[in-house]
This record gives C-alpha cells, structure tokens and sequence, in this order.
C-alpha cells in the first residue's frame, strides 16, 4: 500500500494578494489616525505656543546675562609715608569714619610745629607794622614826619599782612596734612583688595584698599537688541540670583540704558566697514536697582550672576 498523502486545499495558506487585500482596510485605517493624531498634537503644540508669545513671553524681556554691580570706592592716601598701622582686613564690614590706615605722623607734627611759631612771629611783626603807621600818620599831620616815611610804614604794614595770611595758610594745610595721616573709611561696605602692609612707605595717590558698598549694590543686565524696543525706566524687574536659586525674589526697577554696547566700548572695537563682515546680535547693559530692604535680608556680592525679568507691559 503506498503513502501518498491526500491534499486538503482548506489547510494550503491563501495567496499573499489575497491576505494584503483582506488586511488592506484595517492598517489604511490605523494610518489615517495616526496622521490625525500627529496633525493634533502639532496644532495643539503650535496653538499653545501662540499663545504663550502672544499673552505671556510678549509682556516679558528675560535675559540671564546679568551681573552685580556697585560703585567700588577706592582707599588711596592724600600724603606720603610709612604706614604705622593697618586696621583691618580684606572682607571685614566699615561704617564710613572708620580709621583703616595710620601713617606715622613725626614729620607732620613737626611741620605744624614750625608753621605754628612762623604765624605767631607773622603776627608779631604785623602788630609792629600796624603801631608804626599809627605814630607816622599822627605826626604826618605836624609835618614832623615826610611822605616818603609814611609810605614806607604803609608799605610795611601792608607786607605784613600778606604774610600773615600766607602763614595762616601754611599752619592750616600743615594741620590737615597731619589729619590725612589717619586714613579713614569714605563709605559703608566691605574691605577688598587690600595691599598695603606695616612699615611699607606709601606715596600719595597710590591705591591702599578699595571699599564695596554692597548695601548699594545694582544690576547690570545686557539683553539683546532684539528685547530692547519696548523697555522703559520705571518698569518693574523680577530678579533672581545663581546664589540663592528660586527661594529669594528680588524686585528691581529699570534706571536707564548704557550710552553704548559692550563692543563699541570694546578695547579693540569691531571694525564692521573693512573686510568681511558677519552681523552679530549685540547686547546693551542695562542699569537695575534693587530694594535695599531686600538686599540688607540677603547680601549681593559684585560679579555674581542673575537673571532678570522685566515686565515690559507694565
């Protein structure tokens, strides 16, 4: 008896056109959703980003290119000479009148000393002069005394009294190049940058120390040019520093603008007529005040880093 196998067509798989048409529908419809699906989340995405520009990123100019900044006051002394004491150091709080510096006041004190007794003997010689012309001008008119004689005595007192005033001038200027021996604080801030030391002589104009007065600090915030068109002084800066993150607000308000870009003040400005040229978007500082109430709760340092918001609907 032979094995040959009786074919069944019910168990042969169809023809692969048969089974592409018979899934056909289903997949076409699977595609079309997922289209659907795709153009409404673009829609969505594109309205939701209209109207973020349009109701809130239109009303702001945001820009984290901004720095602390303060008026720093510089120590230098009005005279020359060793330096007999420091008394501070750098990062150490100074209320404005705080001695920082003591020079050695030997030669001072002996220069008031000399103009001292050159004014009493100005004005010894000023009272001789003035008792002279008295007694010639009462004689001048008995003919006991010549013209000539009284216009000497006059002469006299008068130079007297030119040197006088030029002694009194010399005892006052000896008297505040003694004061200027004590170097004292010009404003409240912080000591930085101190490079003076006992002992070192020092000239007059040389910078000692310099003083940061960080209870004034101000912003500097350069944003894009592109920002700038409907930024005014007055309106209102929400701020926020790389120091303390989110958890401290500061509220600032805008002072005014630089009278020019970072690069027109550039120690090498752009040459932008020579040669090829590329158009960068250029940044202009703009000056932020900031409450001093916040600033005296959580300190500033100059240099650190901010970001500013300004609301520029207001």
């Amino acid at each position: 008896m032979s094995n040959t196998a009786v074919y069944d067509h019910r168990d042969a798989a169809p023809p692969p056109k048969a089974e592409a048409a018979a899934k056909a529908p289903g997949a076409t419809a699977k595609r079309i959703r997922l289209f659907a699906g795709l153009a409404a989340t673009v829609a969505i995405l594109g309205g939701g980003y209209y109207a973020y520009d349009t109701f809130v990123a239109s009303r702001h100019a945001v820009t984290d290119n901004a720095y602390v900044g303060a008026d720093v006051a510089q120590v230098t002394p009005l005279v020359g000479g060793p330096v007999r004491a420091v008394l501070v150091d750098d990062t150490r709080h100074v209320h404005r009148g705080d001695v920082l510096v003591r020079l050695d006041d030997t030669d001072f004190r002996i220069a008031v000393a000399r103009a001292q007794a050159s004014l009493a003997a100005a004005k010894a010689n000023l009272e001789k002069a003035r008792i002279d012309l008295q007694r010639r001008r009462a004689l001048s008119g008995s003919g006991s005394v010549s013209g000539d004689e009284l216009t000497s005595a006059q002469n006299s007192y008068d130079t007297a009294v030119a040197n006088l005033d030029g002694a009194r001038a010399s005892f006052e200027q000896a008297q505040v190049d003694l004061a200027r021996t004590v170097i004292r604080a010009p404003i409240d801030g912080v000591i930085t940058k101190r490079e003076v030391q006992v002992g070192q002589r020092v000239q007059s104009g040389v910078p000692l120390m310099a003083v940061v007065p960080i209870q004034a600090a101000y912003v500097d915030a350069n944003f894009k040019e592109v920002q700038l068109a409907k930024v005014r002084p007055g309106q209102h800066v929400t701020l926020v520093s790389d120091l303390y993150g989110d958890r401290v607000t500061y509220n600032g308000r805008v002072i005014g603008f630089s009278g020019g870009t970072g690069a027109a003040f550039a120690l090498v400005p752009a040459q932008n007529a020579t040669g090829n040229w590329i158009k960068v978007v250029q940044r202009l500082p703009v000056r932020i005040a900031l409450d001093p109430k916040e600033l005296a709760a959580h300190p500033l340092q100059v240099g650190l880093s901010m970001t500013a918001d300004v609301d520029i609907a207001d």
